[in-house]
C-alpha cells in the first residue's frame, strides 16, 4: 500500500473553487489589498475548515498559497500556519520555520485580516521566550500590515500576563496615520487593562487628551460610564 502524498496548494485551490459562491464574492471584495487581488468567493468559515483539513501541508506548499493572487488562498495559508503554531505536536524547529516564513513573506500577509488570523500564534508564541527586537523594527515599517503585526502579536504576551511590550509598542505607534493601527492599539490596550487596570489608567492619564479617539474608545470600552466620560472629555477644554 503506497503512502498518500501530502496535500498540496493546487489541491487546496481546487477545493476552494468548489466552495465558491457569488454571494461570498460580493461580501469579501473589500478584503482585497488592491485591485490586483482576486476574490474566489468563499465564506471564511469554509476556508478555516478547509485549512484545518490541510493543516499538515508542507511549508513550501503553504508559501505557494501565499503567492496566489486570490485573497482566500492567502487566508488559507495563514490559517494553516496558525493551526500548526497552535498544535502541541508542532516541534520547536517547525515553530521557527513558521515564524521565518511569516516574516519573510510579509509582503503577502498584507491586510489586517491576514495579520489578525495568524500573528498572535505564529509570531507571538514563537517570540514569547525570545528577544523581541523584530517587533520594534516592524513597528517602524512603512507597511501598515507589518506595523499591525507588531501590536497584534502582543496579545499572545498579554494573555500570559506579560504586558510591557504592549504598552511600549502602543506608545510608539500611538499617533500612526492609519485607522487600522489606531484600532489595533486600542484592542491591545483594552486587553492589557483587563490584566492590569492601574497600568492602563496610568497610560491614559498621560495620553488620553491627545491620542486618536478610536484608540481611546477601544481602550476604555469595558470601563464604567463615569471613567469613560472622564477620559473622553480630556482635551476638549
Amino acid at each position: 500500500m503506497t503512502k498518500e502524498k501530502p496535500m498540496n496548494a493546487k489541491q487546496f485551490i481546487e477545493r476552494l473553487k468548489a466552495l465558491s459562491s457569488k454571494q461570498a464574492a460580493k461580501a469579501h471584495g473589500h478584503l482585497a489589498a488592491d485591485k490586483t487581488d482576486g476574490i474566489i468567493g468563499v465564506r471564511m468559515g469554509h476556508i478555516f475548515a478547509l485549512a484545518k483539513e490541510f493543516m499538515d501541508m508542507p511549508l513550501d506548499e503553504v508559501e505557494k498559497l501565499l503567492d496566489h493572487n486570490a485573497h482566500e488562498a492567502r487566508v488559507g495559508a495563514v490559517s494553516i500556519m496558525d493551526f500548526q503554531a497552535r498544535s502541541e505536536k508542532t516541534t520547536a524547529e517547525r515553530r521557527k520555520e513558521l515564524f521565518d516564513l511569516y516574516i519573510k513573506r510579509h509582503d503577502r500577509i498584507n491586510t489586517w485580516d491576514l495579520v489578525d488570523r495568524s500573528a498572535i500564534w505564529v509570531v507571538g508564541s514563537y517570540l514569547f521566550d525570545k528577544p523581541r527586537k523584530i517587533l520594534y523594527k516592524l513597528a517602524k515599517s512603512k507597511m501598515m500590515a507589518e506595523r499591525r503585526t507588531a501590536i497584534v502579536t502582543t496579545l499572545f504576551f498579554i494573555g500570559r500576563n506579560d504586558l510591557e511590550d504592549a504598552f511600549k509598542l502602543a506608545e510608539i505607534m500611538l499617533y500612526d496615520k492609519e485607522d487600522l493601527i489606531h484600532k489595533a492599539n486600542g484592542w491591545a490596550l483594552r486587553f492589557a487593562g483587563d490584566k492590569d487596570k492601574k497600568q492602563l489608567l496610568k497610560f491614559l492619564d498621560k495620553y488620553a487628551a491627545t491620542m486618536p479617539r478610536v484608540t481611546l474608545r477601544y481602550a476604555i470600552e469595558k470601563m464604567d460610564k463615569k471613567t469613560k466620560e472622564h477620559y473622553m472629555n480630556l482635551g476638549k477644554k
